[in-house]
């Protein structure tokens, strides 16, 4: 996740660790571990001459690849935040000196100890530090199989207990050491779906945060409590729980499997391009987070990233080397995660995706934003009249969900107007706006006759509707998880696997239907079938349509700003108004029993 360099300080804990592609600030340089190699020796027992030569070098060895290590890890926070490029080379080395550390300290671990002093915590160390670089190549690279590398490592460090020995020193930094330990394999955890290991981190955790509070009488409590209290909100987002015949919570992955996205019917046109990047940005008030990951923006990730597989567990690599010189297909599109850019760090990073695009593929825009309206009438209707999205600034919010302008002869500074977003429809550009104000969205002009499609949220939701927005809005839910949304609205909170895994079933059947609705609809804009090509933007599509039909049939949802739009239109009567479609919800309905919060008969209701 990118944050910008000298971006103002949201409310958080400085204690948590970012999700950010960057590393924490080193200390003032000290002497280096090679200097005092010597002494560590000489302290181990007996003067210099007697030590032998072999295990003198040893010791020295093993000072210069943890100096180089910790130097070269340190030096990841200078790379480039955006760019693919720049930054394989220097993660290479970094990875080789950590694979030289790590087997070095495997075979040598008896000299180590005994004329190094080494201990576990400072093991421990080495391996999150080998966690973290995971974690970093999988944020640079968008493939998921390297979470489950980062987590094979954070795992070692917590099976082998490493740091248990911490907390017997009277070093208040170390057991920090241990806590941001926590934090980080929690993150690592949640993005891998392993819910039941987030549930005894968190505990573990919070008696480690008790002890390091009443053992040093520390002033930073009350933001590792805030720690805790984001991470217990952020896995109690879900509106709806899967049951187990024994009551367990089912843990649910949202991210494409082999059968996800509906295929494509032999035959079928539509267009070539690909998915290759994506912005995704979190600005919403009051959202669930945890540190810089607002839980819209955790849905939409997992909803641009296929099922993780695992690699070989080789420390030599993750594709470094290779990816310089033959780089291997992309799983993933890349994407940068922006937890409240201002307009400046939004603007650089979307200007470094659309230089990179490669030929035949797709940039897309997610904003999850408190909308910008404007204020008094405009003599005109441009792209700036409008509003739009809210960027970061150094004030305050205004009114906490919108901010208005005072000033009228001006337009909001701190906004994303649609008019910002015309130059990057130069090229292929699929825009997802959840806010109150995405209409704005909605006044595009294709300037430059590329593929555009903008899909937009609902303005408001009915007041009857139990209102969910802290937890993550609803209609990014139903492009995430569209039963667990469907259950929702429909008043279930809870259900027994057996008949999810039926409405799954279901489910998969609508979105085939709603694919063919849209090939086979004479009247639809090219815009939707030249990206209809790409498995990640087809989900989206038939999702945004298996949406927007739940809502117009829903009894509660009335009002035009209850209901998503989308620039260009879609055809109402062959898509979301389609008789067929709606057969196939009230059918989904009759399956969950909640038929009687939907019309029958909709169309003839309007």
């Amino acid at each position: 996740m990118v944050r910008g360099a000298r971006q103002p300080q949201q409310p958080r804990s400085r204690l948590a660790p970012r999700l950010t592609g960057t590393v924490e600030k080193p200390p003032r340089k000290r002497r280096s571990r090679t200097e005092f190699a010597l002494q560590e020796i000489m302290s181990s027992g007996g003067a210099e001459d007697d030590i032998p030569q072999g295990e003198r070098k040893t010791v020295t060895d093993f000072c210069y690849l943890l100096d180089k290590s910790k130097q070269l890890f340190n030096g990841l926070r200078d790379l480039p935040q955006y760019g693919q490029k720049q930054w394989q080379s220097y993660f290479g080395r970094t990875f080789d000196v950590y694979t030289k550390l790590w087997k070095f300290q495997q075979q040598h671990r008896q000299v180590l100890d005994n004329r190094y002093g080494l201990k576990r915590w400072q093991i421990g160390e080495i391996a999150s530090k080998i966690g973290q670089l995971y974690y970093h190549y999988y944020l640079r690279t968008s493939e998921t199989s390297y979470l489950n590398e980062a987590f094979s490592f954070y795992s070692a460090i917590r099976q082998r207990s490493y740091y248990s020995q911490v907390n017997k020193e009277d070093r208040p930094e170390l057991v920090v050491k241990k806590l941001r330990y926590y934090a980080r394999f929690i993150v690592v955890c949640l993005l891998l779906n392993k819910m039941d290991v987030v549930k005894d981190l968190v505990k573990e955790l919070s008696d480690e945060i008790e002890d390091y509070t009443h053992r040093f009488n520390t002033e930073d409590q009350v933001e590792w409590n805030l720690v805790l209290q984001e991470v217990a909100a952020f896995i109690e987002a879900d509106p709806v729980m899967v049951l187990n015949d024994d009551n367990t919570i089912v843990i649910t992955s949202n991210r494409l499997a082999e059968t996800g996205a509906p295929l494509l019917e032999q035959g079928m046109i539509v267009g070539q391009l690909s998915l290759a990047d994506a912005l995704i940005i979190g600005n919403c008030n009051n959202q669930v987070k945890f540190s810089e990951l607002t839980v819209d923006m955790f849905r939409m990730l997992q909803a641009l990233e296929r099922e993780p597989m695992n690699l070989a567990s080789q420390m030599n690599k993750p594709g470094m080397q290779e990816s310089a010189d033959k780089p291997t297909r992309r799983e993933n599109p890349h994407k940068y995660l922006l937890y409240k850019p201002t307009f400046s760090q939004l603007y650089t990073f979307l200007a470094a995706s659309f230089k990179e695009l490669p030929a035949n593929s797709v940039l897309l825009i997610y904003l999850s934003a408190t909308g910008v309206f404007p204020t008094g009438r405009s003599d005109s209707e441009g792209p700036y009249d409008f509003g739009g999205v809210l960027t970061n600034s150094n004030r305050d919010i205004i009114n906490g969900d919108a901010i208005h302008k005072r000033n009228q002869s001006h337009k909001e500074m701190h906004c994303l107007h649609p008019g910002d977003l015309y130059p990057f429809t130069r090229k292929p550009l699929f825009i997802i706006v959840d806010s109150s104000n995405s209409v704005a969205y909605k006044n595009f002009t294709n300037l430059f006759g590329q593929p555009l499609v903008c899909l937009l949220s609902p303005t408001a939701y009915p007041k009857a509707l139990q209102d969910q927005s802290q937890r993550g809005s609803l209609f990014t839910l139903f492009l995430n998880n569209p039963l667990m949304a469907f259950l929702f609205v429909s008043g279930l909170s809870s259900m027994r696997r057996g008949l999810w895994e039926k409405c799954q079933e279901y489910l998969r059947k609508i979105n085939r239907d709603i694919a063919q609705l849209l090939t086979h609809s004479r009247s639809i804009d090219q815009a939707f079938l030249q990206f209809f090509g790409d498995e990640f933007l087809r989900l989206l599509l038939t999702r945004f349509i298996f949406c927007s039909a739940t809502m117009r049939m829903h009894k509660i949802f009335r009002e035009t700003r209850n209901y998503p739009e989308s620039y260009p239109q879609l055809p109402r009567d062959e898509t979301v108004e389609n008789p067929h479609l709606q057969k196939h919800i009230l059918e989904l309905a009759s399956i969950l029993d909640v038929r009687n919060v939907f019309f029958e008969n909709t169309i003839d209701d309007y």
